[in-house]
């Protein structure tokens, strides 16, 4: 063990993506416009699911729970990046660091469970029409959102309290522009063989595991689509219902997968950072836009909820100057 092993370390150093001054401005800039389009474009999507009542369904709710889990999940990154770049500075403190790695691990593993919720519930929106009503009903919809909190918890906690157990250098740098878990892992000064196993394990648990749950979901609906529904009008209308789901997934699961196949593939840790904005930054930026214009509901709800806005504040205005 290295004889600069310290437990009781205060800080670490994030590198972020470029050295070079000049470029600052320009990643201020572009991370500063993805977070407030993200922020914006998910709480639009709260809004006017919230504020029309025909759209008070499953489906819905937990789009909204999706949405509000993206805003958090990037807010737990994006904000620290720029206040460093803004102030110039790298440090991150020891117990800011261990909280990031702990929300950023919960956020995560909780957009994989919602994914998989919405799988669940195309599939009985689908396969069993007659019945969805009674089987996706308020308290298992409530239910189902709660286990997603309960287990991503708990798994967060169980990667935090192994880092917890680690000893650190006293000059540490972290390669990345958020303090990632793999990342703290590899820099630890003491024996990371059971972070590592733990790692594998819950990867393995919590991340193959809903995965294979939507497509086990997946597989089911296509196969009713493609023999419990003859007319081609019928199969497209199925199809159609579940297009932005499969694109949020295959957004989140691609970008994710292409991340750790490239820190497996290559030691750049700058390849490896810029990758990773894919799955932190741009997939949940472009989650509400995938909702929004594929899907003609949410279109006409927002349309609807951008008239009453408009109107309240014309009637604001109005009381204003005739009081």
């Amino acid at each position: 063990m290295d004889p600069r092993n310290n437990t009781g370390i205060s800080e670490f150093q994030l590198l972020g993506f470029s050295e070079k001054s000049e470029l600052q401005p320009l990643i201020f800039g572009l991370f500063l416009s993805m977070y407030l389009i993200t922020v914006f474009g998910n709480l639009l999507i709260i809004l006017a699911v919230s504020s029309d009542s025909r759209l008070h369904t499953p489906m819905y709710f937990f789009l909204t729970n999706l949405s509000f889990v993206d805003i958090c999940f990037t807010s737990t990154t994006v904000p620290k990046m720029l206040w460093n770049i803004q102030t110039q500075s790298k440090v991150v403190t020891y117990a800011g660091c261990i909280t990031q790695m702990y929300f950023f691990i919960l956020f995560t593993g909780l957009d994989m469970f919602l994914l998989t919720v919405m799988a669940y519930d195309r599939f009985v929106a689908i396969c069993h029409p007659l019945h969805y009503t009674v089987i996706m009903n308020p308290w298992l919809c409530g239910l189902l959102v709660l286990v997603c909190w309960i287990l991503s918890v708990f798994h967060s906690l169980l990667h935090t309290s192994m880092v917890l157990r680690l000893s650190f250098c006293t000059e540490v740098e972290i390669p990345h522009f958020f303090c990632e878990f793999n990342q703290m892992i590899q820099l630890a000064c003491s024996d990371t063989f059971l972070n590592n196993m733990v790692m594998y394990f819950a990867a393995m648990l919590l991340a193959v595991g809903p995965f294979i749950g939507i497509l086990y979901s997946y597989s089911k609906i296509v196969s009713f689509i493609c023999i419990g529904i003859s007319s081609a009008p019928g199969k497209y209308k199925a199809f159609s219902t579940c297009t932005s789901h499969l694109s949020v997934v295959s957004l989140f699961y691609c970008t994710s997968l292409g991340v750790y196949l490239s820190s497996a593939a290559t030691k750049s840790s700058h390849s490896n950072t810029v990758a990773s904005v894919m799955y932190t930054v741009v997939t949940p930026m472009l989650n509400p836009f995938i909702y929004s214009l594929r899907n003609k509901d949410i279109k006409e709800a927002l349309m609807r909820f951008s008239r009453m806005t408009t109107l309240k504040g014309i009637i604001v205005l109005a009381l204003k100057k005739h009081p």
